[in-house]
């Protein structure tokens, strides 16, 4: 079976990549981003590949429903989830406006939460699935929480997220759900001083989304190793 990959924020940075890993890897790729023309571009870019668009607001929770709920109907199941778009807010705790960290919420967990709920009933049925949180050791505990509060927090949650659902589902079925870090990468997000490379960032998210039936699950991964929370 080759699996249908779903990307969020795929039409640039550490995304992009993702899609393009994917897509070397025979995978049909479903890539999200907020506008069409931005994914298209992406789409042309990789010559030869089996990508189709999916414009999605993933601040319009009803949306997300119906875009998905569409793009199975058509293509007949998703068999990846890669939550991959992102917002930064680098305000600090005293100048962070209510709105901001209510955005980076919706990003970060609020959207990726209704995209698996939406999901994973039908991975379920089918005993197979793949989710993929990409997270950031900033979001990390372990690693002192360092990133500027609304990052940090949201990415946090997004963790917390990814565990609870790993261990909610049965662990005789096929599904895998994990988080895992970029590293510090040279994108838009990332800034020019950043030493990795978009193609290095993605390599854990594409390995995660092709783990086999014994692979992990409910785990942080950077680099393709376990880190902690």
């Amino acid at each position: 079976m080759t699996p249908i990959v779903f990307v969020t924020g795929g039409n640039r940075g550490i995304g992009q990549e993702i899609v393009r890993g994917y897509a070397q890897e025979g995978c049909k790729v479903l890539l999200g981003c907020r506008n069409e023309e931005d994914g298209e571009k992406v789409k042309k870019d990789i010559v030869g590949a089996d990508i189709q668009i999916i414009e999605m607001d993933l601040s319009n929770d009803q949306d997300i429903v119906d875009r998905i709920v569409r793009a199975e109907a058509v293509y007949g199941r998703i068999d990846v989830l890669v939550n991959n778009a992102g917002v930064m807010d680098d305000a600090d705790w005293q100048e962070l406006r209510p709105a901001k960290l209510k955005r980076s919420m919706q990003v970060h967990v609020n959207g990726p939460l209704n995209l698996m709920q939406t999901l994973l009933p039908g991975m379920i049925e089918r005993n197979y699935g793949r989710i993929i949180n990409v997270s950031s050791g900033w979001g990390s505990f372990n690693e002192g929480m360092e990133g500027p509060l609304a990052y940090a927090v949201s990415k946090a949650a997004l963790n917390a997220l990814t565990l609870k659902l790993a261990n909610g589902i049965d662990s005789d079925k096929n599904i895998k759900i994990n988080a895992m870090c970029p590293g510090w990468v040279h994108t838009r997000m990332g800034g020019r001083d950043a030493p990795r490379t978009p193609e290095e960032g993605a390599e854990t998210a594409i390995w995660l989304g092709l783990l086999d039936k014994d692979g992990p699950t409910g785990k942080f991964f950077r680099d393709k190793k376990e880190i902690s929370w």
